[in-house]
């Protein structure tokens, strides 16, 4: 067997260079250190999109866009072998891919992870986190039940609160002035090819970096001299704790999904009143709150445009901290930015936590 295994090898590895692969692999090191454990969650996140997509080919055999978009999901969740499960499967991986995202972001911004040369590494993970919300947010929708229709329909109303652009990019996606099949239709068309092939490009541009430049160390480990920062080999080392950690994500995702069935509440109606206590998914929940409140201090569609300014105003500034805190010595600017992200995260926990407790 080792010698069948020996000679796929060589044939393979004449053709493809694969030996070239194996010594990359060979020399490539992960720092160890105590903040080492968050250097998993970005192939945690990645793992909840590889789940995604498979369940997401799956549920694509069965649902049709459109008016019969609800009876399609009630036939996947009720009347299909084992179709309740792929949809919970791929209902919950969504949620917990947006959490990876969110703190493998976190954890790469105090660990200074930005700072030169790996500026493109952190802006293009920021439009991958935004390209993730807009996975969630297209996808919401196909189901058509109540929850669903009515949760969009408020989301579209506070992107039309942008001002001049709003509502015209709010009306072009919901393929008129309010939410119909049109809007199944091209958020089913966004969900299923647009972002794929967005998130798949800017993904593997991701990656690529990350393998160029390699793992950053925080700044209280790049202080130490050479001699005393230690290593692990990237293969097999980290990659089988690597996988490991995507075992451990796989045993959550399966334990939510047959614990906690995702559910599938009543057929979407226009003509009926919105449930009340109608508010966005979690990940939205923050911006949703500060819109509210925004709401409550300047009454009227001004309340509205400040809140989605503030908004808009610190994602450019966090999309910008490479540029502020570009360098690798410590100081006033690296203090500050660290502050900033303290803030940034309690600002986002506190309001989200604080949209849940007012409905």
């Amino acid at each position: 067997m080792k010698a069948l295994w020996s000679s796929i090898y060589a044939w393979a590895d004449e053709r493809l260079d694969l030996r070239e692969w194996v010594e990359f692999a060979k020399k490539k090191t992960v720092p160890v250190h105590r903040h080492s454990a968050w250097y998993y969650w970005g192939g945690i996140a990645m793992f909840f999109f590889l789940v995604q997509g498979v369940t997401g080919v799956l549920l694509l055999l069965y649902y049709r866009p459109g008016p019969e978009a609800y009876d399609s999901v009630r036939q996947i969740t009720y009347d299909i072998s084992f179709g309740w499960l792929v949809r919970s499967v791929h209902s919950w991986a969504a949620n917990l891919m947006v959490a990876a995202v969110f703190v493998h972001m976190f954890s790469v911004f105090f660990m200074k992870a930005y700072r030169k040369p790996r500026e493109f590494g952190w802006w293009s993970g920021v439009l991958l986190l935004l390209l993730t919300m807009m996975f969630g947010f297209s996808g919401y929708l196909l189901p058509m039940d109540e929850l669903a229709f009515f949760a969009t329909k408020v989301g579209m109303e506070i992107a039309a609160s942008l001002p001049w652009l709003g509502p015209k990019m709010a009306d072009l996606v919901r393929g008129g002035p309010d939410v119909c099949e049109y809007t199944v239709h091209r958020f089913f068309a966004l969900h299923v090819v647009v972002l794929p092939v967005a998130f798949t490009g800017l993904l593997a541009f991701h990656l690529w970096l990350v393998q160029k430049h390699g793992n950053a160390s925080p700044p209280s480990e790049e202080a130490k001299p050479a001699s005393e920062r230690q290593t692990m080999p990237f293969f097999p080392n980290f990659l089988m704790r690597d996988f490991a950690m995507w075992l451990v994500a796989f045993n959550v995702l399966c334990v939510l999904a047959f614990l906690f069935p995702w559910d599938l509440g009543p057929q979407a109606d226009a003509l009926k009143p919105a449930p009340a206590g109608i508010h966005p998914e979690w990940y939205f929940m923050s911006s949703f709150q500060v819109l509210k409140v925004f709401g409550q201090w300047f009454p009227g569609a001004l309340g509205e445009m400040l809140g989605m300014v503030v908004f808009t105003a610190g994602l450019v500034l966090w999309f910008l901290v490479p540029l502020y805190d570009g360098t690798s010595a410590s100081g006033r600017r690296a203090i500050r930015a660290t502050w900033f992200g303290l803030f940034a995260l309690a600002v986002l926990v506190l309001t989200t936590i604080w949209g849940y407790l007012a409905l």
